[in-house]
């Protein structure tokens, strides 16, 4: 399963979600939207927005399950972690 987060550097509940992400040994990939600029920021706001129809942070996909905000028992769940 591809894990791909959406964050924002300076944002808790993201560092949050990394940590977690990392402590449980998941291979993920994740974008600090607020240190892109110009085309590419747009691009990737757009995608926040297609995916959960707002600008709320962190953004955490897992497959085509989609995850808005640190929520450790969404995400173990969705995850199948013990």
């Amino acid at each position: 399963m591809k894990v791909k987060a959406y964050t924002l550097s300076t944002c808790p509940h993201c560092r949050m979600t990394k940590q977690f992400l990392t402590d449980n040994n998941v291979e993920f990939e994740y974008v600090d939207v607020d240190l892109l600029t110009g085309e590419k920021r747009t691009e990737v706001l757009r995608e926040v927005y297609r995916l959960t129809g707002g600008y709320s942070f962190p953004v955490i996909t897992v497959g085509d399950a989609v995850i808005v905000g640190f929520n450790r028992e969404r995400l173990q769940q969705v995850l199948e972690l013990t």
